[in-house]
């Protein structure tokens, strides 16, 4: 067995772990990253990961993997960036316990992350939102779940992971319904939910049974929904929605997308943006500056406060045909 295999054993279970504490979302981020990271090596050079050294790892390898999880499988620059993270924390760990590798290991964290274009978000509209909330079949018990479930990420704007991770005791119901989850960063949040959105959980929990642990949108075999059957249900709803309105086939509908659509809601609604950033958890307020930025109708109120100046409207008259002739010449 080589020195990497102990390495990043240690790494997960007391780096991680113990010492700092990650959250499960970050550990299985990190984990996700080093499988395809030793999937690609074994597919590029031929090496089985047990006898995977650290030298293997030199910062061409990982520029390469870099490369190839942005061209070959089609990540966004963002996700590029954190498995290079995930990458760098890794060799930070390393170089206090092989210091015999420090110049490769300060080689691979020399690599810088790539800058991404700040894109425009994309958000639904009132009439896309009300096409998309219509599209489940609530004959059936699918329907009826997935209603709930669009119903709740539309409003509360949870995380897909928040969102599967919701149990039956999360909802309370009464005066000042809300929802209770754990956040990015092990953070908890409650998250207010409007009357009818109460109704219909109440609903949808009397109808699927079970013990308060329990998920509240359940998959097959009554465990919690992943982040692609998430996705899976957004999408299929979507093409749904698109016959009553054409314009939702426009955008790419994710869930995170739904989440957008909560924010953009509360900002056209005139919601401080401190208050935004309280209702989805956001570290900091800038993050939620985004939402400032795709929200045109501030723009616009902003166009309408500035005095016009004065133009006086004419049509161009040439001059005389000669000296339109000269002038040319």
């Amino acid at each position: 067995m080589t020195a990497l295999a102990p390495t990043l054993q240690t790494f997960f279970t007391q780096r991680l772990a113990a010492q700092r504490n990650a959250s499960p979302n970050t550990v299985a981020s990190y984990r996700d990253t080093f499988r395809l990271l030793l999937t690609f090596v074994r597919e590029t050079k031929g090496i089985a990961p047990e006898r995977l050294s650290i030298e293997d790892l030199d910062a061409p390898t990982i520029s390469d993997f870099l490369d190839y999880m942005e061209t070959s499988r089609g990540v966004t620059v963002r996700t590029r960036n954190s498995r290079l993270a995930a990458v760098h924390s890794l060799f930070r760990f390393a170089a206090l316990c092989h210091p015999e590798h420090l110049a490769l290991i300060q080689r691979v964290l020399a690599i810088p992350a790539k800058r991404a274009t700040n894109a425009v978000i994309s958000y639904l509209t009132k009439q896309e939102i009300e096409a998309l909330l219509r599209a489940p079949d609530l004959s059936s018990r699918i329907g009826r779940r997935d209603r709930a479930l669009l119903l709740v990420a539309i409003q509360t704007g949870l995380r897909v992971s928040e969102l599967t991770g919701l149990k039956r005791q999360d909802v309370v119901f009464g005066t000042g319904a809300h929802l209770n989850c754990t956040g990015k960063g092990r953070k908890l949040r409650s998250t207010p939910i409007r009357n009818d959105t109460a109704k219909l959980l109440h609903a949808w929990m009397n109808e699927c049974g079970g013990n308060q642990t329990e998920p509240l949108f359940p998959g097959p075999g009554g465990k919690p929904l992943s982040r692609d059957a998430v996705s899976r249900i957004v999408a299929r709803h979507v093409v749904t929605a698109a016959q009553q309105c054409p314009s939702i086939t426009k955008k790419k509908v994710t869930p995170h997308v739904l989440r957008h659509s909560c924010a953009m809601q509360l900002q056209m609604a005139g919601v401080d943006v401190a208050v935004i950033a309280l209702w989805l958890g956001h570290e900091s307020v800038r993050t939620t500056d985004i939402y400032q930025h795709a929200d045109l109708s501030i723009k616009e109120r902003a166009l309408e406060r500035i005095a016009q100046p004065r133009t006086v409207p004419g049509r161009y008259r040439p001059p005389d045909k000669l000296l339109a002739f000269l002038e040319e010449l």
